[in-house]
């Protein structure tokens, strides 16, 4: 499968009255969501499902890459929220192989640690920043997978254009 990591976009400052779960989406966010779904389209490269953490600003990143992408509505998925586990994530995962391109749309530092894990690199080194893009060729819940590419902000705007 390609698995692609869709970090959430910019969202509300920490400290918001709600807590950290209700912390949304501001403008620059949703943009950047806009931006990734527009690169993906342009690569002719769509995910097949997208599945989201139930995290407010994650969920509505997901929301507004699936309808710029003319995609159905994102699947909640409990097992995406803060503080996912690389090998529970990869064992969910494997539920999804019947789909060639499925998206996750989370956080950090789960994203960082889950391509770490499934790359099999020893100290981690990757970092997926807010509205970043990363695409994993892997066979879930297998570790050993191939990066396909990663995509900060800047590239993605620039090459949706």
């Amino acid at each position: 499968m390609e698995l692609f990591l869709l970090r959430h976009g910019k969202a509300e400052a920490h400290g918001h009255p709600g807590g950290d779960g209700a912390r949304a989406l501001v403008g620059k966010g949703r943009d950047q969501a806009r931006g990734a779904a527009s690169f993906l389209k342009a690569a002719g490269r769509l995910p097949d499902i997208v599945l989201t953490s139930p995290v407010l600003r994650a969920s509505q990143t997901a929301e507004v890459f699936c309808e710029s992408a003319g995609l159905d509505a994102p699947l909640w998925q409990p097992w995406l929220a803060c503080g996912m586990r690389p090998e529970e994530a990869a064992a969910e995962l494997g539920g999804f192989r019947e789909f060639t391109r499925v998206m996750i749309v989370g956080h950090e530092p789960d994203f960082s640690v889950l391509a770490g894990w499934l790359l099999d690199t020893r100290a981690g080194g990757v970092e997926i920043k807010k509205g970043s893009l990363a695409c994993i060729r892997c066979t879930p819940p297998s570790r050993g997978g191939h990066l396909v590419f990663l995509a900060p902000p800047a590239m993605i705007r620039g090459a949706a254009v």
